[in-house]
């Protein structure tokens, strides 16, 4: 009997379960990739994108060729509705497609619900190619203008990197330009070593990045902090985290209370056996697990494993985290700042190696035509 198993999402964990298929053919099956767009960014690169170290080609991955060479057929729509008791996922194109396999990676939703009264100043951080897209044309737009304010919300590692990112992009395109950090205090690099988090207060400082320890709400030309300041933006970019798909809740899978989907250590829905998810859509019941593009990375390979094992009938392997995680915080610079456990230090070297990584990962997944990655 031939079975039906769909990808739903054009997450970093999927890339693994295609390089799977592409590598052994999974027999007895019809295989679809559905992913809102051909094309993926990896989202550790943007950073450095912003600072203008790497092109845009740089960090694309074509989902076209992975999925050619996968045997799966690439749909590209968004996922907007499951019935996981019927098997069934609605897509934005109106249609529906039945599975009996299933595998979620869509990624959680900006989370700018506290920001959206800005308006069009507003630029989440997700999807990342429209973010790009949009940020390039800003630049474009005001680049004859006298001056720019821009504000990043968020202080976890991707708003870091970001607001550093687009300092040197706002040095390389403005004579004059404003640029501001806000974050509660208890948001700052949180789950990073206090180290960490001192020397990413000193680069901040010393770049003139001003930074506010404190709640915001969007209003008509700025943000309103909760300490009653206001900051005028231009642009305020959304890097506040991520929020379940709205459609999760709604399924009738298990998710916790905020809808992020519950699965064991086996990445498999604690509800319906025949579903697994992986990425920031997630929620451990067997432990708390940072939603990070690192462990997606990590967990593909399980999660490629396990597809196989439960078409087979065979044992399904768990996803244990390392004690100890290697960060590499980018400084926009061709710099950057390393933990792991308690060891930190930063400077170029940790650079090369956080670009030595990141094109290697990238370049790993390229159509074999045209793996080149521009490495600087």
């Amino acid at each position: 009997m031939t079975r039906r198993v769909i990808l739903a999402g054009g997450g970093h964990a999927h890339l693994a379960v295609l390089a799977d298929w592409a590598s052994k053919p999974l027999p007895d099956t019809k295989r679809w990739l559905v992913t809102s767009s051909r094309f993926t960014a990896y989202s550790g690169m943007v950073p450095g994108w912003l600072a203008g170290i790497y092109r845009e080609d740089d960090l694309m991955i074509d989902l076209a060729p992975l999925a050619e060479r996968a045997g799966a057929q690439l749909v590209v729509a968004d996922v907007v509705g499951l019935d996981p008791a019927r098997r069934t996922l609605s897509l934005s194109t109106g249609g529906g497609m039945v599975f009996d396999l299933l595998s979620l990676a869509t990624g959680g939703e900006a989370d700018t619900s506290a920001l959206a009264a800005s308006g069009e100043r507003l630029l989440p951080v997700r999807p990342v190619g429209a973010c790009m897209e949009r940020w390039s044309h800003l630049l474009e737009a005001r680049a004859m203008a006298p001056t720019i304010t821009v504000v990043v919300v968020g202080g976890g590692a991707a708003g870091v990197e970001l607001v550093l990112g687009a300092d040197v992009a706002l040095r390389n395109t403005f004579q004059s330009f404003q640029l501001s950090l806000v974050t509660p205090s208890g948001g700052f690099l949180s789950g990073h070593m206090e180290r960490v988090r001192r020397l990413a207060q000193q680069e901040l400082s010393a770049r003139g990045i001003a930074v506010h320890f404190a709640q915001a709400v969007g209003v008509d030309n700025g943000l309103l902090l909760a300490d009653g300041n206001f900051l005028p933006a231009d642009c305020i970019i959304a890097a506040t985290g991520s929020r379940a798909p709205r459609w999760l809740a709604q399924s009738g899978l298990a998710c916790n209370g905020q809808g992020f989907v519950a699965v064991g250590a086996d990445m498999r829905s604690v509800s319906h056996p025949g579903i697994f998810a992986a990425g920031d859509i997630i929620d451990r019941v067997d432990r708390s697990l940072e939603r990070s593009g690192v462990h997606a990375v990590k967990a593909g390979p399980v999660l490629a494993a396990n597809l196989r094992a439960t078409l087979d009938g065979s044992q399904l392997q768990h996803y244990e985290p390392r004690d100890k995680t290697l960060y590499l915080l980018a400084l926009g610079d061709k710099r950057a700042i390393f933990s792991w456990g308690r060891f930190v230090g930063s400077g170029q070297w940790v650079w090369r190696i956080k670009d030595w990584i990141d094109c290697r990962f990238v370049g790993r997944h390229r159509d074999s035509h045209n793996t080149s990655v521009t490495t600087r």
